[in-house]
Order: structure tokens, then sequence, then C-alpha cells
């Protein structure tokens, strides 16, 4: 995967491009983005990749042009439009997958197939999320992760500049000062409403221990989208692309197909 900037609505924004096939859009989680991570390499020895990094987040404008879920979801119909193939298969994982949604929801023609990786955008009164925001390091690390032991160091991340604590402090500070915009007090925005307005075929994907949403959330979003299924990755938590990077990759490559 090779790194680039281009402008998307006036917008500089970065991302990550890199094969060839049937294109896929996958947008990233709340904390950053994984960068050039070995899960986009392989997903771009089977489709035309392209990774962008969410408005605000690292080294992409527009924090202050995305007010709310709407606008970022018409940013990246923008964007899809921008690339000229039609339909494209979209990967959402935790914040990615509210946007995909909403993506999906509000523009049916530019999503062929949809896949939701445990993925925000609901609340469930009878089971409530912990604020990611507020958790202390080693508690995120505990909920992120079925085996924190096993959890790569450092994660997979589009961090430039070195590892540097002061550099690291600033760059996660500014990614999570956008994904509160979507996220806090809780990341409700009535997604809800509009999911069965998604035509896509989706498959919602999870990891079973994923201590940050639980399973219910899952089956929750699969209940509101017509003709969604789930499929649940063991021994991995909230993310299954890098804990069980095979099975992910084989979730996804079938039901692309």
């Amino acid at each position: 995967m090779k790194m680039a900037r281009e402008t998307v609505g006036g917008l500089q924004i970065r991302q990550w491009r890199g094969g060839a096939g049937a294109p896929l859009l996958f947008l990233h989680g709340f904390e950053h983005h994984p960068g050039d991570a070995p899960f986009l390499n392989r997903l771009a020895q089977l489709f035309e990749v392209r990774a962008p990094e969410h408005p605000g987040f690292g080294e992409s404008a527009g924090f202050d042009d995305n007010y709310d879920i709407i606008d970022v979801a018409l940013h990246y119909r923008r964007l899809i439009e921008s690339w000229r193939k039609g339909p494209v298969d979209v990967v959402g994982h935790c914040l990615g997958g509210m946007f995909a949604a909403e993506l999906a929801a509000i523009s049916p023609h530019l999503v062929r197939k949809l896949i939701l990786v445990d993925a925000y955008g609901l609340w469930l009164d009878e089971q409530p999320l912990p604020d990611p925001f507020t958790l202390p390091p080693k508690e995120l690390e505990r909920a992120k992760w079925c085996d924190p032991g096993k959890a790569p160091i450092p994660e997979p991340s589009a961090l430039e500049g070195g590892s540097e604590p002061g550099a690291i402090g600033i760059f996660r500070a500014q990614n999570l000062g956008t994904a509160t915009k979507f996220m806090w007090p809780i990341p409700d925005r009535g997604l809800v409403r509009r999911l069965p307005y998604i035509c896509a075929s989706t498959l919602v994907v999870h990891g079973e221990a994923d201590g940050l949403i639980p399973l219910a959330y899952a089956r929750a979003l699969a209940e509101k989208i017509p003709d969604a299924r789930v499929s649940i990755i063991r021994n991995a938590g909230h993310l299954p692309m890098i804990e069980a990077e095979a099975e992910f990759i084989a979730a996804v490559s079938q039901f692309l197909g």
C-alpha cells in the first residue's frame, strides 16, 4: 500500500492505495488510521483498496468542515464518485463502521456490499458501552484485545515523524478530539433510524471478545439492516483484522466473492 495525498471537495486528505480488481473502500476506527497495515496489504492482493484517513484525523484536513456524521458520509460519497468505479464495496471498522453504515443508507447507489466490523453507532440501554475516552490505558488495552499479551507493539499506525512521546501524544489527542464529535457522550447519532434504508448486502463482523462493543451490538445492527448476517470471529477482540488476520481476510473475501 502506498500513501498519497489528494484533494476531495476542497479538503486535502491522506489515503493508502494499492492492488487491482474490484474497488474496496476501507474506513478506519476511532483511534487512528492503521497506515500500511499487513491486513490492508493482504486485501490489496484481492481488491483495489483505498483506505483514506478520516477528515480531521492525522494529516487530513476537515475537522471544522464536518460537523456531524452526515457530513462525513457525504464526504465519502464525494470520494467514491471521484473514483469513477461505480458502486464499490465498503468495509468500515469501529467509528468507520458508523460512517460506512450512514454512507450506505444515504447513498445506496454507491455501495455494492457492506461489511461492518466491530462498529459503533448504536446504544442499548440494557447493555451500555464503556467510554473509550476515559478508560485508563491498561483498561482500554484489556477491552480492545482478546489477549493483550499478544497485542502488536506498536500497533499498526499512520503516525509519522518518529516515535517520540510528544509526537505520539499530539497525534493521539488530535485523533481522539475528532472522534469525540461523533462518539461522545454516547455514539448514538440516530443511525438506528436509518439502518433499514440500507440496500447493500451486509455482513456484520465482530470479535467475540470485544470489550468496547459487546456482541449484542453486532446482533442489533444485523436485526435492523435488511437481510444482514453476522460473522463472529473467535479469539479476537475489537480489532479482529489484526488479532485474527487470517480469519478476517477469509470472512471478507468469501462475502465479497
